[in-house]
């Protein structure tokens, strides 16, 4: 009797979980029980990564403390701010800079090489968590001609970025969208980025080398892009002057998929496109500008009435995350590194749950070669 072969690991378990649940059939998503509705709308990013990390919400003295701790991990030393300007000089892209950046991060952690239990883990991983955010806006303004901005320990993490990158502190609604986004985007069950993450964890690397390897993970296209595409086909739908819902018709016709619709385990709307959705039009109210809000929602509705949701194809977190990050100023090409960027937090997350009870991720495949090979020296071949 052979083993039944799961292409990509479909359904396959490979391991037990407290940190995220995503149920798909009805559209719910928890962090350690906590519904993300709840989280995104009443906690911050911090508290998301204080409860991600230590297993429950912190008291306010704890979150404090937490976030003074992570506020003063934000500088970077100077070489790798150097190898950021130098990558951005040379056009290199920004995940793939990004991916460069974290792993040069090690070098300047005496801790690095030292780590072999959970407490030294999260260590690392807030100093990985604080730094991901100054380097992304160190590359954003290099490639815009400016000077890298340094952190403020006095904004919170959402703010800070958001700072860095402009040279201005962010208006409320801004950052209170922002650090929504990061809530949503921190944990996803063991997606593709998690899972190599949490199989580099597993031969004992520390936590640099398996956030390194998530970003890698994460900047593939059937993974990362999405919202990126999506804010793509908006920009055309806009060059081209249609109607959003005419220039979908005519895109269906000629065989193009809609990028934001569909999702690997959802199948219904994404919880979080919802929430996003919300924050769109708080963002447009607060600008006067509803251009985005006006295409998506548009194009949602005709999808919708064209029965695409109850063949399981319904909006994703990416159909609107890409709308709220335009309307927040970020280049379209960034809008994976900020993926990146949340979910960071939970990559370090399972990494540190994983090795509590350690053991190495070695799957095998089903050898399909040639059963017998005859050799041939070289100078007979």
């Amino acid at each position: 009797m052979t083993d039944e072969l799961k292409r990509g690991l479909e359904g396959v378990l490979v391991a037990e979980s407290d940190l995220s649940y995503v149920d798909g059939e009805v559209g719910k998503l928890v962090y350690r029980g906590y519904d993300i509705e709840d989280l995104a709308r009443g906690a911050s990013y911090e508290e998301v990564l204080y409860l991600l990390w230590h297993g429950s919400l912190p008291t306010a003295a704890e979150l404090d403390a937490f976030a003074a701790d992570l506020a003063a991990e934000r500088e970077v030393d100077d070489d790798v701010i150097e190898t950021v300007r130098a990558l951005a000089d040379a056009g290199e892209r920004p995940m793939a800079a990004l991916r460069t950046a974290t792993s040069m991060l090690s070098a300047y952690d005496d801790e690095a090489d030292g780590a072999d239990d959970g407490e030294a883990t999260l260590r690392q991983g807030r100093r990985i968590t604080a730094k991901i955010p100054t380097v992304l806006a160190a590359f954003e303004r290099v490639r815009q001609g400016e000077e890298p901005v340094a952190p403020d320990p006095d904004l919170s993490h959402a703010g800070n970025f958001l700072y860095m990158l402009t040279g201005t502190e962010p208006d409320a609604v801004s950052e209170e969208t922002f650090d929504m986004a990061l809530t949503l985007h921190a944990d996803h069950g063991l997606n593709a980025s998690t899972f190599t993450a949490m199989v580099i964890g597993s031969t004992m690397a520390d936590v640099y080398s398996g956030v390194t390897g998530g970003i890698g993970a994460l900047s593939g296209p059937l993974h990362g892009g999405a919202n990126q595409d999506v804010m793509e086909v908006l920009h055309e739908v806009d060059a081209s002057s249609k109607d959003p819902v005419q220039w979908v018709k005519d895109a269906r016709d000629e065989g193009r998929r809609i990028p934001g619709f569909g999702h690997r385990v959802y199948k219904v709307k994404d919880p979080r496109a919802n929430i996003l959705e919300e924050k769109l039009r708080d963002l447009a109210d607060s600008s006067g500008d509803t251009k985005w809000l006006d295409y998506t929602t548009a194009i949602e509705e005709y999808l919708t009435d064209q029965g695409l949701v109850e063949k399981g194809i319904a909006p994703n977190v990416d159909f609107y995350s890409g709308s709220v990050y335009d309307s927040l100023g970020i280049p379209v090409d960034m809008y994976t590194p900020i993926f990146a960027m949340s979910r960071a937090g939970g990559w370090i997350a399972h990494v540190a749950e994983y090795q509590e009870d350690n053991r190495l991720i070695r799957p095998r495949a089903r050898y399909t070669g040639p059963e017998e090979a005859e050799f041939v020296p070289i100078d007979e071949r």
